[in-house]
C-alpha cells in the first residue's frame, strides 16, 4: 500500500477515530485484498513510530493538572492514543507536527480518544478472512520503542 492510499483511507475517518468511524474503515478495508490490510497496518505502525519522540511524549496533557497544580504527564498508553489521534486527524496534521510541536499538543487532550484506530487492521483482517490475525509489523507502535526519538533511552 502506498502512503497516498493509506492517507486516503485515513481521510474517511473525517478527523476522528471513534468506534463507529473505525468500524466503517475496517469494513471498507476488509473489502480489499489482504495485502492491502497488511499494507495499511504497516503504514499505520510506521506513522505512529515516527511520532514516538521525546518532544511529543513529554508534553503534558493539556486539560489536566496534578493536585499540586503541576502539569499532568501523558502515560505510555495515553501517548499512544494521542499519536493515533494525530494520525486520524490526517496527513496534513501529521506532517505539520514534526516542524511545530505546538500542533501536537492539542491532541493530548482527554477529549481525544483514538484508541479504536489501533484495532482497524485486526478487525479488517477478521472480516476479510474469518480468522484472527496474529500480526507483527516492521515498526513497533508502542510508546518509547523509537530509540532515535528518545535519545536518553538508548542503551
Amino acid at each position: 500500500m502506498t502512503w497516498a492510499h493509506f492517507w486516503a483511507l485515513v481521510a474517511t475517518l473525517n478527523g476522528e477515530a471513534t468506534q463507529k468511524s473505525c468500524q466503517r474503515l475496517a469494513v471498507e478495508l476488509s473489502q480489499r485484498p489482504v495485502s492491502d490490510i497488511i499494507g495499511f497496518a504497516e503504514c499505520h505502525a510506521e506513522a505512529l513510530y515516527l511520532l514516538d519522540q521525546e518532544k511529543f511524549g513529554t508534553l503534558p496533557v493539556v486539560d489536566l493538572t496534578a493536585r499540586d497544580g503541576r502539569p499532568f504527564p501523558q502515560s505510555s498508553d495515553g501517548f499512544l492514543y494521542t499519536r493515533c489521534a494525530v494520525v486520524a486527524a490526517g496527513q496534513s496534521v501529521w506532517e505539520s507536527v514534526f516542524s511545530d510541536v505546538d500542533k501536537f499538543a492539542p491532541y493530548t487532550s482527554t477529549e481525544y480518544d483514538a484508541e479504536w484506530l489501533l484495532y482497524v487492521p485486526d478487525r479488517a483482517y477478521e472480516l476479510a478472512t474469518g480468522g484472527e490475525w496474529d500480526r507483527s509489523t516492521r515498526y513497533s507502535f508502542e510508546s518509547y520503542s523509537n530509540r532515535d526519538g528518545w535519545p536518553d533511552l538508548r542503551n
